[in-house]
């Protein structure tokens, strides 16, 4: 989460873009806005008028401190007419309207590499390697480990028990089975998609100081990191090196073809007051990133709400840690959210997220709250959202030590009304050590639900009319592998999920009760992971209640900020 003072309120105003001087949309504005980016000091601001601006020829590009701020979502459209269009999964010109960064395609230098010389242990603030020199304050760095991987025995398969094996380590599970399947990743491109090859458990760290070999970071490391898994530290280096204290407010992106706003290798840096809509790839993307904030946004109608990568609303990848996605409204997409070998330290709080569909099956109920999409993605906290549900999903590999404190996932969409794969609280193979605290799931008077699905506990053979993935509505959903309905080696649930699961003072209105883990005394279920007092946005407008989510309470739910800004149809101004 952004810290260092939060989003600044800057005042100083750099240069003025008026709409009117590129014909308010009849004439292409990137270079004559780009050249106002380039000459802004940092620390000032470049307005954009009121009015629309076509960005076609290339994407604005923000390598420093500075502000790109619109008049009003809505009031200043930057828009890219050969790129994205509804429905459609292709443009004339695959390229997004705004990075924040050094460049489009940055990354670590491998060159820099130092083993870790002990292993750096989960909550230090500083770990050692084999050689200082290189390191110093300020830097931003990438932490990692390799899985270690062996082929590992399925829970069983439809060939017969012990037929199947899939590729894994103690932490992190990638989509690759032996004998191979059709759906398989590919090996070894996969393995080095969105991370360094095989090392996708991860985390960017910024340097506080460094002695000798002693390498001190401003936040605690969310995961140990092994030596006996070769860990390593990563410098960016030459044009590499990250943009810190950016940001892009106030606006409309519209018709982004390759994402629409893109933070690469960027650190305390946001988006905030932004209208995100008609993209393919993903609506707002942060890569190799530190500290991103997206804030009071609106993210909706992606173009094309397929799976494979085109119709993602929201998307960690490649290490990024500790980002803030709060207050947001987020709308017709496919996932709603992914994280990619990214995600450890990040909070996603007080969204609504709803009507996540597939454009060409939408009865199919696709995931809402989600801290996965491929593997190694680790500690993120899902805190006070509503969506239709959380899962974790393990199509290209699996997540762990993820957080679910106080969210409403009702089980249905807003505006689509088949059940296929319903569930409000779902995890998939591979999906370890998740916790759901103080949740409420379903919506009152729900009909033809089950409190969790069978095939959860006591699975029938794979193959069997009974076997129960796929089939049925579910409150809680743990260890099935969806790609596997589409395959003839159907296999048991993952019974790891389920045994590393915590679910404690969660709600349901299947049961209409309060579900405590008998094994834990403690009733009192946090606030907040998070905040120490209420946020600023539940005193906005008529004033909201917070919590807003309390299993406990004769009122269950109250009022989501975020919701009821859609509800009223504006979703901008607080009600």
């Amino acid at each position: 989460m952004m810290s260092k003072g939060g989003i600044p309120a800057r005042t100083t105003v750099c240069a003025t873009v008026q709409a009117s001087t590129y014909g308010n949309g009849s004439q292409d504005a990137s270079a004559g806005i780009q050249a106002a980016l380039d000459a802004c000091p940092a620390g000032q601001v470049v307005a954009l008028s009121a009015g629309t601006f076509t960005i076609n020829s290339s994407y604005l590009g923000i390598t420093k401190g500075i502000s790109l701020r619109g008049a009003g979502p809505g009031k200043t459209i930057l828009q890219k007419t050969n790129g994205a269009t509804p429905g459609s999964d292709t443009s004339s010109d695959q390229q997004p309207l705004v990075i924040v960064g050094p460049n489009r395609w940055p990354g670590p230098d491998d060159s820099t590499s130092q083993n870790l010389s002990a292993d750096g242990a989960k909550g230090a603030y500083s770990v050692t390697v084999a050689k200082g020199s290189g390191f110093a304050a300020g830097q931003f760095v990438l932490l990692d480990e390799l899985t270690n991987w062996a082929w590992t025995t399925l829970p069983a398969t439809s060939s017969g028990p012990n037929a199947y094996k899939i590729r894994a380590g103690d932490r992190a599970i990638w989509e690759v089975h032996n004998p191979a399947e059709g759906v398989d990743d590919p090996v070894p491109s996969a393995l080095s998609w969105f991370c360094r090859s095989d090392r996708p458990t991860n985390e960017m760290k910024e340097i506080a100081s460094v002695s000798g070999n002693t390498i001190t970071f401003t936040t605690p490391l969310h995961i140990s990191y092994r030596t006996s898994h070769t860990a390593q530290l990563t410098r960016y280096t030459g044009g590499n090196v990250h943009v810190t204290n950016a940001g892009v407010e106030d606006l409309t992106v519209k018709g982004g073809s390759d994402g629409a706003i893109r933070f690469e290798a960027a650190a305390y840096s946001w988006a905030k007051n932004v209208e995100d809509t008609v993209w393919l790839g993903e609506g707002v993307a942060m890569n190799n990133s530190f500290r991103i904030e997206l804030r009071d946004s609106y993210i909706h109608d992606g173009a094309w709400q397929e799976p494979g990568g085109g119709g993602y609303a929201i998307s960690f990848a490649a290490a990024t840690a500790e980002a803030l996605i709060e207050n947001n409204i987020i709308m017709q997409a496919n996932k709603m959210m992914v994280a990619r070998s990214s995600g450890a330290g990040s909070v996603i709080a007080y969204n609504y997220a709803d009507d996540g569909h597939i454009l060409t099956d939408p009865s199919w109920q696709e995931v809402g709250l989600n801290g996965s999409h491929m593997v190694g993605s680790h500690h993120i906290l899902f805190e006070g959202n509503e969506s239709f549900n959380y899962d974790s999903d393990c199509t290209h590999g699996n997540s762990i030590y993820h957080t679910v404190l106080r969210n409403h996932l009702s089980g249905v969409r807003r505006d689509y009304s088949g059940m296929s794969n319903a569930r409000t609280a779902g995890l998939m193979f591979g999906s370890w050590w998740h916790s759901f605290l103080g949740n409420v799931l379903g919506y009152a008077g729900m009909t033809g639900w089950q409190y969790e699905d069978p095939g959860m506990t006591t699975p029938s053979a794979p193959g069997d009319s009974s076997f129960s993935w796929g089939g049925g509505n579910y409150i809680w959903k743990f260890g099935y592998d969806p790609v596997q309905w589409f395959s003839p080696n159907i296999q048991y649930a993952d019974p790891q999920v389920l045994s590393t699961a915590i679910r404690h003072g969660n709600f349901d209105y299947v049961t209409n009760s309060v579900h405590w883990d008998p094994n834990n005394a403690n009733h009192n279920i946090p606030v907040s992971l998070y905040l120490k007092q209420k946020p600023a946005f539940f005193n906005a407008g008529s004033g909201y209640v917070w919590p807003w989510v309390d299993p406990t309470a004769q009122t269950p739910l109250r009022t989501l900020p975020a919701k009821a800004r859609y509800d009223a149809g504006t979703p901008f101004t607080q009600p």
